[in-house]
Order: structure tokens, then C-alpha cells, then sequence
């Protein structure tokens, strides 16, 4: 009786015990899928109307290796049908470039074959994708080595996530309306005049920094005003940090064909931007180069500042 009672406590404890390693077991794999970092991959949907995510777990810590995983992922098959890999296109990634916080990815000439809408998806796909590993600040997109530009011909330049809408997919190519403050030239070149520009349409997709940028190298609507800026200029990228404005153009920018002071040029930028709320100070580089002076006598090193003297007293008539 006493050995049958042995028997069944063995038997008792050797269950027990299994249990306990059981559980210690998938509470030890449970903290091991949980340690690892989960990030978005964006897909674009069969529809083609929007882009949208699914999570990807990984334990990589090293960037380089999960800008690679990640790379990979989105050109691999979605689990979900309804969503396409926007690097399973017909277009190849040829290769891509880390630089500090910047990074360049360079497709084969195929990529141009997209459609405009088709091509924003899958390029906002890619960008709020790999803005997600740590050093990446921004991206920029060449095709064979060259800049890739838009329907417009200009450089699409260099992106952030934050540039595309975070939305269900719908919103990513709309619309939208803006009222802008700019300031041009005046007839003798030697003061600014303000020109207000309502109900401006732009693509949702582009910031409204970059949108004035742009608007001041059009030139005005107004007549009396006249343009500060070489409209041969190209806006590689705007971007905004800590309430300071940084406004990268290329080489063009130096070159002045319109008799207006060098003053009336730089402020032209800097006053229009800084009254957009979000910015106090601007920057303003050629082609990433600060170490410059403008008609050499403004050091472009400076960190720009709204100059109210430059302004004629006359308010320019609204448009």
C-alpha cells in the first residue's frame, strides 16, 4: 500500500514537473518574439488608390542589416492579396547609399514606366518604409544615377515620411488648398513688395515650405511686382527642424539675370517662409553647400531672419 502510494506521488510530481517546464518554456519564447522591434511595411493596394502596412518583426539591432531585411520585404509577396510589393514591380533596385542621414536609392530606367499616381504610391511606400531605420532622415530617389524628377520636369528631391499623408490610402494624391504670403521684387529691385496668393491648389504630397519656394521662382501674379529669383533655379529639397527653414537649391541660384539687389533675393525666401507659423529662421544651401557667398557679399553660412525694413509701406493689392 505504502509503495502504491509512492508510485502515485512519482507520478503526480513527474507531471507536475512537465507542466512547470512547459510553461517556463513558452514563457521563454514569448520574451523571445516580444524583444525584437516591430516596424511598418507599406504596400500599395490592387486598386492602386492607396498604400497601406503590415508589421514586420525582426530582432536585427545592427541598421545596415535591417535596412537590407526591410529592403526585402518590400519587395516580397504581402501576405495580404489585396496588397501589391512595391519593389515587385518591373523596375529593379539597382543599389543604395547610406550618407550620414541621407539615403539614395537608384532604380534601373524601368521605374519611369509607371503611371504619376501609381509611381506616388509606390514611392511614399518605400519612403515611410525605410525612414524607419534609425540614422534615416531622408530619401531621395535616382533613376540610373540621375535625380528623379516629376511630370514637371523638376528634381523630386529628397523626402520624408511625414511629406505623405498618414491615412488610410485614399488621401495620398489629393488636393489641397493654401493661402500664401510672398514677397517679390519691386520695380527699381532694391525692395520687397508682398503679394498674396489665395486659395493656391498643390499636391498634397509636397510641403507647404517647398510649395513657396517654388512659387517665388514662378514668379508673381501681380502687376509691379517682378521676380527675385532665376527661374532656372531647381529646389532640391526644403526641409523644416526646429523651426529653422532649410532650403537646398542647385547652382542656378547664383546666377542673377534680374537687376535686384543681392538683399532682395534672400529675403524674398526668408521673409515668404517665415510666415509660415511653423518657421523663424532660414538656411539656404547650394547643392548641400553652405560655405558660399551669395553675389559675394552675403555669406549663405547665416541663419536668415524676417527683415521688415526691406519692405515697401504700401501693402501690394490682394489677388
Amino acid at each position: 500500500m505504502k509503495l502504491g502510494k509512492y508510485r502515485t506521488f512519482n507520478k503526480i510530481w513527474f507531471i507536475a514537473s512537465l507542466i512547470i517546464l512547459c510553461c517556463l518554456a513558452a514563457c521563454g519564447s514569448k520574451e523571445t518574439v516580444s524583444s525584437g522591434r516591430t516596424y511598418d511595411v507599406y504596400y500599395v493596394n490592387n486598386e492602386e488608390t492607396g498604400v497601406f502596412s503590415n508589421q514586420y518583426q525582426t530582432e536585427t539591432e545592427d541598421e545596415e542589416t535591417l535596412l537590407n531585411e526591410l529592403i526585402e520585404q518590400l519587395g516580397a509577396v504581402s501576405a495580404k492579396m489585396e496588397y501589391k510589393a512595391p519593389l515587385g514591380e518591373n523596375f529593379r533596385l539597382l543599389d543604395y547609399n547610406l550618407d550620414g542621414e541621407q539615403l539614395t536609392v537608384n532604380f534601373d530606367n524601368n521605374y519611369k514606366d509607371m503611371d504619376s499616381i501609381k509611381e506616388v504610391l509606390v514611392r511614399a511606400a518605400i519612403v515611410r518604409t525605410l525612414s524607419q531605420v534609425g540614422d534615416v532622415g531622408y530619401i531621395s530617389f535616382t533613376i540610373q544615377g540621375e535625380p528623379l524628377m516629376d511630370n514637371g520636369g523638376a528634381a523630386v528631391g529628397t523626402m520624408s515620411a511625414d511629406m505623405f499623408i498618414d491615412n488610410a490610402g485614399d488621401e495620398i494624391n489629393t488636393y489641397e488648398k493654401v493661402n500664401l504670403h510672398l514677397y517679390f521684387a519691386n520695380e527699381t529691385g532694391d525692395r520687397l513688395v508682398e503679394e498674396n496668393q489665395r486659395n493656391v491648389e498643390y499636391n498634397s504630397n509636397i510641403s507647404v515650405e517647398k510649395l513657396v519656394v517654388e512659387k517665388l521662382i514662378e514668379g508673381p501674379n501681380s502687376e509691379g511686382h517682378y521676380p527675385a529669383i532665376n527661374p532656372a533655379t531647381k529646389v532640391i529639397s526644403v526641409t523644416v527642424n526646429d523651426r529653422i527653414c532649410y532650403v537646398n537649391l542647385d547652382e542656378n541660384f547664383l546666377n542673377q539675370p534680374y537687376n535686384v539687389t543681392s538683399d532682395v533675393t534672400i529675403y524674398s525666401i526668408t521673409n515668404s517662409l517665415v510666415e509660415l507659423p511653423n518657421i523663424n529662421k532660414v538656411q539656404i544651401s547650394i547643392n548641400g553647400e553652405t560655405a558660399l557667398f551669395y553675389k559675394e557679399s552675403v555669406s549663405l553660412t547665416n541663419l536668415f531672419e524676417r527683415n521688415l525694413d526691406l519692405i515697401e509701406s504700401e501693402n501690394s493689392p490682394a489677388e
